[in-house]
Order: structure tokens, then sequence, then C-alpha cells
């Protein structure tokens, strides 16, 4: 009898169902999508209700033979890839292509369509007993998505190119991250700081700050100073009161990326290929979620966990439930949680796959934790005309930061009302206003979602991408723009401002989320964007002016003339070359220095390098005669 077809994306995850489900299936990956739009052209049918011409890839080809051999043999085809737009999109291309029509047979196999969220044997077996139909709105997003990018793509890209220079491309959510990392490092550049003073006040055990008075400079601070030599330091009130911390809601797929971004220092496209190989496995629930909704049964469980392992004064009375605050989240998804608590958290995981695994799982019995509870004391202290204050914060339970590192707080002294205290020092201290913080990828990605741009699946290749097309690159875990980046921005915000508005973006995502609950078609959702777009097209392309992007200049020479040397950005990154170019063609490879010398010859500088696979480390620039390499930034 013939074996039911079963397809998913890839070998991991044919190996877990395989694991779950035995004889009786055979289950191959379609390696990701077989049918794309084509490289070489656009491939869209503009006149025709913007039609797009799919083709299988090169790569793909031998992949879809096999698909087909195994096809032709069997009754029934299940597809089942990821539960979301992707995941619908290639299993339609795979019911597209392995159809009659296209096989050239005589019969077209059965297509059914199955859906999990977590591979486990349970829910695979209960999917397997429910089958159901592609569901066309969700394609009919993925589809209108991909022919909006493919259309900006491919009509932007050349006027780029006669306009600022051979080579660029444009995007369209990736053109707005730009944008935000450029306004951002212009707000930096603009700042400018103001002076401001502390005082603070030291006693036996702990010290106060003085409140409620604005010192602009030194010698404001010393006239305070030398008024309070004399002054009485009394204390006025001591007000004790109980604080309850909740805990943190269940990952979602930008929170997960940026805890991992803060904590162990990873890209966003790194952090959802491990989570992807995790969720293979069958360990976590699907990584690409806006939603905090939990499973009954999974929260059923891990409240018994909690109270076995923890103990019942560690279990709150009721199960907490979080509210999802994205409006478009979809609520029939899960949050990202592991797909058993109990037993080894081990699993036989890689060390990167490893701290992946813990995070989740310690987020997710977290949340059903009890609240730690402090004590908080805040005392006010009279001095004269002048106010300090000393806070102090003692943990009374720990409750869900059982999970985590110790928070033992700042614990006062036991103070009451009207003692007085012995002033040991008056200490000054001078700061200045701070400019905005530059975006990390975390912090982005933060942004992104506060906009409504992008959606889970595509926040680690809208961060990869701007950094892979050199507008953005990253350093010391900053992003900064590079001159190119700068120059495009400038370049779309004046003759395209409209694609690069943020409401705009985030109006064009609620789109295309409509278009997947089956509320609007796509095709008027394309045209409403085609239209006016390519008018301004035609008009930019007539009267804009080409735009000159800055050169980067050092302190360096070129050895054959005596020129400056400037920094150009080429295909690989940045390199030197001389700024008399093309009369003088010398280049010569790019280091990016910091401000000391090697910590481990001593003679060499700390310059930035990059592994084969781009990610930062520092090294020597004395390599291969000194070898000192370092993921963290020497002190």
């Amino acid at each position: 009898m013939a074996m039911d077809l079963i397809i998913v994306e890839s070998p991991t995850k044919a190996k877990t169902l395989a694991r779950f489900l035995g004889e009786g299936y055979q289950i191959e990956a379609s390696m990701g999508h077989v049918r794309d739009l084509p490289k070489s052209k656009l491939g869209i049918d503009i006149e025709h209700e913007f039609a797009p011409t799919y083709v299988v890839s090169a790569k793909h080809k031998e992949t879809v033979a096999k698909l087909e051999a195994a096809a032709k043999k069997t009754k029934s085809v299940i597809l089942a890839t990821d539960p979301d737009r992707e995941g619908e999109a290639i299993a339609w291309h795979l019911a597209q292509t392995l159809s009659d029509n296209q096989m050239k047979t005589r019969r077209s196999p059965d297509f059914q369509r199955i859906t999990f969220h977590e591979i486990t044997e349970s829910a695979i077996k209960e999917a397997l007993a429910h089958p159901g139909e592609i569901n066309m709105p969700l394609v009919d997003a993925q589809q209108a998505r991909r022919i909006l990018d493919r259309l900006v793509g491919y009509k932007l890209s050349p006027l780029l190119w006669r306009k600022v220079r051979k080579g660029m491309s444009a995007g369209r959510v990736q053109s707005v991250a730009v944008r935000l990392v450029v306004e951002r490092e212009r707000e930096i550049k603009a700042f400018a700081p103001q002076e401001y003073w502390e005082i603070m006040a030291k006693f036996a055990g702990f010290e106060a700050k003085l409140t409620k008075t604005e010192i602009k400079n030194k010698e404001e601070a010393d006239k305070i100073i030398e008024g309070l030599k004399t002054a009485e330091f009394r204390v006025e009130t001591v007000e004790k009161r109980e604080i309850k911390k909740s805990p943190y809601p269940p990952f979602t797929t930008s929170t997960l990326q940026q805890a991992a971004s803060n904590l162990f220092g990873w890209s966003a496209r790194r952090t959802m290929q491990i989570a992807q190989n995790l969720y293979e496995q069958g360990l976590i629930t699907y990584h690409r979620t806006d939603s905090l909704n939990l499973a009954a049964a999974a929260v059923d469980a891990v409240r018994q966990f909690i109270s076995s392992q923890y103990g019942q004064n560690h279990l709150p009375a009721a199960a907490r439930f979080f509210k999802t605050k994205s409006k478009v989240a979809q609520e029939a998804h899960e949050a990202i949680r592991p797909t058993q608590v109990l037993g080894s958290r081990d699993q036989g995981l890689d060390r990167d796959q490893k701290r992946l695994y813990e995070l989740i799982w310690n987020r997710f019995v977290a949340c059903q934790m009890a609240e730690a509870v402090y004590e908080q004391t805040g005392v006010d202290i009279k001095a004269g005309d002048y106010l300090f204050r000393a806070n102090g914060n003692k943990q009374v339970f720990d409750g869900w930061q059982k999970l985590f590192v110790r928070d033992e707080g700042t614990e006062l002294p036991t103070l009451t009302t009207g003692q007085i205290l012995k002033l040991l020092e008056l200490v000054p201290s001078q700061h200045y206003t701070e400019p905005p913080t530059r975006y990390t990828e975390a912090s982005l990605i933060k942004t992104l979602e506060e906009y409504g741009i992008g959606r889970p699946s595509t926040y680690a290749p809208i961060i990869s991408t701007i950094q892979d097309r050199q507008y953005v690159e990253k350093t010391d875990k900053k992003l900064l723009p590079t001159t190119l980046g700068d120059a495009v921005t400038d370049f779309l915000m004046t003759n395209f401002s409209n694609i690069l508005d943020y409401q705009f973006t985030a109006k064009m995502e609620d789109e295309l989320d409509q278009i997947a609950n089956g509320e609007v078609k796509w095709v008027p959702v394309i045209r409403e964007f085609y239209e006016p777009f390519a008018k301004q097209l035609e008009e930019v392309g007539e009267t804009a002016a080409r735009v000159k992007v800055a050169v980067e200049t050092t302190n360096e020479v070129c050895p054959n003339d005596g020129a400056p040397l400037v920094v150009r950005l080429g295909r690989f990154g940045k390199f030197l070359a001389c700024s008399k170019f093309p009369d003088c063609k010398f280049t010569k490879a790019f280091q990016q220095k910091l401000e000391m010398k090697c910590p481990k010859c001593g003679q060499g500088d700390v310059i930035i390098r990059k592994t084969r696979s781009k990610r930062s480390f520092y090294g020597c620039s004395r390599y291969p005669d000194c070898d000192f390499a370092s993921w963290t930034k020497p002190k």
C-alpha cells in the first residue's frame, strides 16, 4: 500500500516528525520555497492585474524532481509547512508544482493541509486527524508583500543607480529602517549637552541625594555646599510600603530577539536560526509570533510543576494570562514556550541552543509564578532650606525571581522621624545631559514594532538586509548609518517621502493583515500603491538631481602620490583608496582602529575584524604575528 507523503520545509523538521509517526508515512523536505519570482526580470504583469510569474530556482530543481517522483506514488500529499504566511505560501507553491498539469500525469494527488504550533506527538497526530485546505487569504497576503517589495526593488533600484551610485538597491520596509538609524544619528550630532550638578550627602551606612534643586554649574554647587556646612540634617519623614513586581510575559518573536541581543549580543538573524532549530527539534513552540496567548494545557502543566518544584507559596491562586498589545496579533498562535516543562533541560543541545532554550524555559515558567515582594523605604532629610532623599529596597519574597539572579536591593539602616544625622561628607558631581542613544538591533526592532512596521517573520531579514547593503554598519553593537545610507535616505526623503513615511508603511502592513484575514482582496491594494508610485518614478527620473555620496576621510596618505586616503564602500565592505581615483588606483584593506593598544603584545592597535559569517570581534592589527582576539571590547 502506498504511503502518504508529508512535505515539510527542512530535513530537521522531517526527522522530528519521523520520530513521532514511524512507518506509514514518507516524509520529505522542500528546503524552503520551491518557487519564486525570477531574478533576471520583474516577473509581474503590471498590465494584467499584477499577475506574478513563478519559476523553480536552479537550486531547487533536484528537490522538485524528488518530490514529483514521490507524489506520483501516493494518493495523498500532506502539506505540513509552518503555520504562517510564508508556510502557507510554500504549501500553495508545492500544490501548484505537484499538481497534474505540472507533472503531466492523468491523476493529481489529493492535497491536504495540516498546521501545528509545536512539533510534538500529540500536536502532529491531532493535526493529521483534522486536515484542512490551504488558507488562500494567507497565501494572498504573502504574495502581495512579495509583489510590493519586488515592484519597489526593481523599479526604484535602477533610479538609484542613475541618481546615487551604481549597484544601489532599495527596499520598501528596509529603507524605512535605514531612515530611523539616519535620523537618530543626526539627532545625536545636533545634540547640545547641558551641564548640571548633583550633590550627595554621606551618612553612616547610606547616602542621600539633594532633590528639588536645579544646579547649573560649579559655582552654584559650591554656594549650596557652603550653606550646608552649618546646617542640621534631620529625618523629616520615613515611609515604608510593600511593592510587588509581576513577572514578564512569555516571549514573542520581537522580545526574544531583543532579549538575546541584550544578554548574548546575538544578531536577530542568529537568534532566529537557533530558535528555528529548537522548533524543528520539537523543543519549543513556533517562534514567529506576536501573540502572548498560551495553551490552557501548557499553563496547567507548568502550574503543577511550579507547585511541586518550588512550593505552593510560589504559585499564584489563579493562572496568569497576558493581553497582547498588538492589534494585529494572531491569537490562534501562541507565545514562544517550551513544549515540555518536565524532563532534561540539556536535551543534547550545543552551547547556543542550550542558552536560548534556557532563556525561553525560564521566561515561560516565571510568567506563571507568584509576584516578587519588596519592602520599599523612602526617607526625606531636611537640611536648612534643602531636602535630601534616600531610597531603600529590600526583597522579602523572591517569587518568580527565584529563577534568576537574586536582587538583594539596597537596604537602609533603621531611621526614625526627627532623628538628627551626623553628616560625614558632601560630594558634588558634574554631569551633562546625554544625547539619544544609538540604535542596537534590539532597540531598532522594538521601535519598528512600536510603529507597527514589520511582522515577526520580517524583523530579522530587515535588520540583516540594511547591513548587507552597507547602508548601516554595526560597531560595538550599535547601528550607525554609512555615508551611503545617508545619501540614499536623503534622496528618498526628497523624492519619495511618502514611501518612507512611518504611518504610510504601518498602513501598508495593516492592509496586508486585512488581506490575510480575508477582509480585502490583494490586487486593489497593490494597484492603490503602484499607480501613484509609477508616476513618481517617471517625474523623479526626469527632474531629480544626482546625489553626491560623501567620502569619509582619514589621516593616512597614498604611498604612490601622497594624496589623502579616503574610505570607500565596495562589494565586501569598506576599503581605503586614493582620493585621486581614477588617476591613482591604489587601494588597501580598511581597519577600524580603537584608541587602545593590544592588551597581549602592547604594540599593535586593537581593531574591529569580522568572521566569515560577518560577526564582529576585536583583534590585533599585527595579526598573524599577534593572535589576540576577543568577542568583548578590551578594557
